[in-house]
């Protein structure tokens, strides 16, 4: 299991439906794609990371695995705003106005991220995705996501585990054995991925699989309070937004 969906299951929300937890992250990242970036995505940021950090009992360790990917993301796209191609300055010049862009770009994306990760953490998968039968998503695209979602964690494992037995045979000691390794890796996880599909697949007709994976799902009632603290956080950065706002500069 991936660290981020381990803390998922262990989450302090855990229990919560995945609607309350929809309204307030993907509410702070709708907020950051839409506000002005200063200061309407930099108090999205401080938001976001108040609430991943203090209620929902996200550890700093683990934020920070999971941040740094899409941080990275972020950082790569807003250096390329720091320079403009062709024009009277030369072929590659530093652009006037790139820090400027580059800062507002950076803001937006970052702070979007931490909304979105803020449900990632919070709400499991096996929680969302029978869900979405019922918000109209169609019940065959499901199937296949909870089929994909569950085959990654294996094909995973199998990665693992080869990688250990390469390295427990000196697999990796130079690098034309590494290289060796790489391609025997690719090799056989490609033959256990379709293995495991086809074992699958008998497994599913032998149990009399018509079309739908039926999944029990667990009743949890929207919780008005929280849904409405959430709404209330979310016009409260609005209006500081519109109360603070002046020019990134």
């Amino acid at each position: 299991m991936l660290p981020i969906d381990a803390a998922a299951h262990s989450s302090r929300w855990r229990r919560r439906p995945p609607v309350d937890k929809a309204a307030l992250g993907l509410g702070l990242t709708a907020l950051a794609v839409s506000l002005p970036p200063w200061p309407g995505a930099a108090l999205v940021l401080v938001a976001a990371l108040a609430v991943l950090l203090g209620p929902a009992g996200v550890t700093p360790r683990h934020l920070w695995r999971a941040y740094r990917v899409p941080l990275g993301f972020c950082v790569t796209g807003a250096a390329t705003l720091l320079v403009q191609v062709g024009g009277p300055r030369g072929l590659v010049a530093l652009d006037p106005g790139g820090p400027v862009r580059a800062g507002e770009l950076l803001l937006r994306t970052s702070a979007a991220s931490l909304g979105v990760l803020l449900f990632a953490f919070t709400t499991p998968m096996s929680d969302l995705l029978p869900r979405l039968v019922r918000a109209g998503v169609p019940a065959p695209v499901v199937d296949v996501a909870l089929v994909t979602y569950r085959m990654s964690f294996l094909l995973l494992d199998a990665v693992r585990r080869i990688r250990e037995a390469q390295a427990a045979r000196l697999g990796h000691t130079t690098r034309a054995a590494a290289w060796r390794s790489l391609a025997g890796l690719g090799a056989t996880a490609f033959v256990r991925a379709f293995d495991r599909a086809a074992r699958l697949q008998t497994g599913l007709a032998g149990r009399g699989y018509d079309g739908t994976l039926r999944v029990l799902v667990p009743e949890a009632r929207v919780s008005a309070r929280f849904v409405a603290l959430s709404v209330l956080l979310l016009a409260v950065l609005t209006i500081l937004t519109f109360a603070l706002e002046r020019p990134l500069s």
